[in-house]
């Protein structure tokens, strides 16, 4: 890794102006593309304490060889160049939003002689008219049903070249989706004037079609022409069909594209619903790998940077409006570059309420079960898993394979409440039978690292107790075995005589909890959980079992006694693992610190009674009607209540006979509620 001293420009040689910077790494490739309003100020960040920058920042200053810079004029031309760059370098360190499929569009042809519908992508072509986005599987859906009314011509130059040559058409003129003005059927101007028709159908005009092929039904069924009435039917059923295959969403003169991302420590997803005339025309998503430390307005900007500069030179893609979940940065340059590659006014704005604010919500809900879709596909393949198993073993130079793996989380609100949590992965799977919770009380419960430290000395205490249990039944068996072989001469009778005894002084042997020891053991938390584990484990003199700690915030991985974390990769495998077992320990703690936290916010004034459980508490209740009739009931009126005994019934008078439970309710602490009156 290169000293970033070894290249650092010198102050003075590097302008205050706009501009774009580049970092190069000693093979010369450019690793990073970033812009800033003034170019000395940005880059003497990245020098002057490198050691402070985040963990990805020191990354990139650290691989690069050289930094070079080029002067704008203004914040405008740094956008746009910014963009060019990453766009033609694909630096390594830059946010690249990537997909694997460009917009499907419906397009016709109307620079032919006969016009053509077809699905189009990519750059658009100049005498066409483009309708869309769509899905592939919709757009095509579309284009089938239409061709029945809009008999246009969909087939290749190819196919109607031969069709005029041999004077007979395709098989879609045999079948009237197409209306054959290769042979003759049609002439170019109807043909033409048919595509427009589409178009203008395709454009949202479609009541005036309807209403016309109705007239034309019943003119046909006063004719008694019932069998073109029925086509008639069908062609308006096919028309109601594609007009209504979206629903309205918005108003029917809006047209705009709504973005929306749902973001982890590592990745983020990011959909696009696209809006053309009030109905959501096609949708489109991303998984991008955070590799640079972004904002969520950093991520729109490089988000509509790099969707928008795509269709640059190809006026007409770019709605009116553009609907983000947050203001992106440089918001009015680039509002400004984005007017210009449309032709006409962008308006990019953040949605507070209404339809366009709950369609927002919708978006944002597909985003955030797009990552979990990409996540779940990632852990549930053997592959990846066997791969995320393997990297982590040679990361953290472990000799033994990680066939289970168990992650220790504390969740609490400022000290009340204190739970641990423990869960389970056994071949890079959960295991949830044997995910366990733990309260934590008393001295244990000041801090983190002592709740760490208690949670890990009862798991494991438990072990070695199912383990002893467990050396002590085989070593019964051993005895029965060897007594059961000096028996060899003895008859039937006696030998029947010695194994009943046998199996009545055999005691049966405990329920093994504990007794699988785990391989790695996972801690949430940085280097003071990870030292208090492995106290843990040193204090009950357990050695084969490894102690890692996943720091939250930088996704730093600990070992004990180190001054330094393990970096994994951000695209690791072993790193992905770490990170959803982290997640699922973490749920799991704080629900049963939720279930914790609301039982202790209920206080009832038969909470005090010795020997009265909560189902003799609701027996009373439903028995009594409230807490003011169980007090003022004799020891003989309680007795006839389900489950209550003569010293259960003496121990609920004398609880009631103290000064000090007259003045405790039934009370929810969260609200003020009286719950029992």
């Amino acid at each position: 890794m290169a000293d970033p001293a070894s290249y650092r420009p010198q102050t003075g040689e590097i302008p205050s102006n706009p501009g774009v910077y580049r970092f190069r790494d000693p093979h010369g490739r450019v690793i990073y593309v970033g812009k800033a309003k003034n170019l000395r100020s940005r880059l003497n960040s990245y020098f002057a304490n490198p050691a402070g920058l985040l963990p990805k920042t020191h990354a990139m200053v650290h691989a690069a060889s050289s930094v070079e810079w080029t002067v704008v004029g203004s914040e405008l031309e740094s956008l746009q160049l910014e963009y060019t760059w990453i766009k033609e370098f694909a630096p390594r360190f830059n946010v690249m939003f990537r997909d694997d499929k460009t917009y499907p569009y419906l397009a016709v042809t109307m620079g032919e002689k006969y016009p053509r519908v077809q699905v189009m992508r990519g750059e658009r072509r100049k005498g066409t008219r483009y309708f869309g986005p769509y899905t592939a599987g919709a757009i095509r859906e579309t284009l089938d049903t239409l061709l029945r009314v809009f008999p246009v011509r969909s087939c290749s130059a190819g196919v109607l070249k031969r069709a005029e040559a041999s004077g007979r058409p395709c098989l879609l003129g045999y079948i009237d989706k197409c209306s054959a003005p290769c042979v003759g059927r049609i002439s170019a101007e109807d043909h033409r004037a048919l595509a427009e028709d589409f178009c203008t159908f395709m454009g949202g005009e479609a009541k005036p079609f309807v209403s016309r092929l109705e007239k034309d039904m019943a003119a046909a069924v006063a004719e008694l022409d019932y069998e073109r009435a029925a086509r008639l039917r069908d062609d308006i059923v096919a028309l109601k069909k594609v007009f209504e295959r979206n629903a309205v969403v918005l108003a029917e003169d809006t047209d705009a594209d709504v973005f929306a991302l749902h973001e982890d420590e590592l990745e983020a997803a990011v959909q696009v619903f696209h809006v053309r005339g009030g109905r959501i025309r096609g949708q489109r998503g991303w998984v991008v790998e955070k590799v640079e430390d972004s904002t969520v307005p950093d991520l729109v900007e490089h988000l509509l940077q790099q969707v928008y500069g795509e269709e640059a030179g190809s006026q007409g893609r770019l709605p009116r409006e553009v609907l983000v979940p947050a203001e992106p940065s440089n918001a009015a340059e680039l509002t400004q570059w984005l007017s210009g590659l449309r032709g006409a006014k962008v308006d990019v704005r953040v949605p507070q309420r209404g339809d366009k604010a709950a369609l927002l919500s919708t978006v944002r809900d597909n985003a955030e079960h797009a990552l979990k879709l990409h996540k779940t596909r990632r852990a549930g393949d053997l592959t990846l898993r066997s791969q995320a198993l393997q990297e982590l073993q040679e990361a953290l130079d472990l000799p033994v394979a990680l066939l289970r793996i168990e992650c220790y989380d504390i969740s609490h609100v400022q000290g009340t409440n204190v739970v641990g949590s423990m869960v389970v992965v056994e071949d890079g799977l959960p295991k949830k039978s044997d995910y366990r919770k733990f309260s934590v009380t008393g001295d244990a419960a000041t801090d983190d690292t002592a709740a760490m430290h208690d949670v890990l000395t009862r798991r494991f205490r438990h072990y070695l107790q199912d383990q002893a249990a467990q050396a002590a039944q085989a070593d019964a068996a051993r005895r029965h075995g060897n007594q059961a072989g000096h028996q060899v001469a003895l008859g039937a009778a006696a030998e029947a005589a010695v194994a009943v005894a046998l199996e009545n002084t055999t005691t049966p042997a405990p329920r093994a909890r504990f007794a699988y020891p785990p391989n790695l053991v996972v801690v949430d938390g940085g280097k003071p959980q990870v030292n208090a584990a492995a106290r843990a484990l040193a204090g009950l003199g357990i050695e084969d079992v490894y102690v890692v700690g996943l720091a939250k915030r930088l996704e730093e991985v600990w070992l004990p006694d180190s001054d330094f974390p393990v970096i994994l990769p951000r695209a690791s495998a072993g790193l992905y693992l770490l990170q959803r077992i982290r997640d699922e320990a973490h749920r799991f703690a704080i629900t049963f610190h939720r279930q914790k936290r609301g039982k202790a916010m209920t206080v009832s004034a038969l909470d005090g009674v010795p020997g009265l459980g909560e189902s003799k508490r609701k027996a009373l209740l439903a028995q009594f009607g409230s807490v003011k009739s169980i007090q003022a009931a004799s020891a003989e009126e309680l007795r006839a209540s389900k489950g209550i005994g003569p010293s259960l019934a003496e121990a609920i008078v004398r609880h009631f006979s103290t000064d000090d439970a007259e003045a405790v309710p039934a009370v929810n602490m969260t609200t003020g509620e009286i719950l029992e009156t």
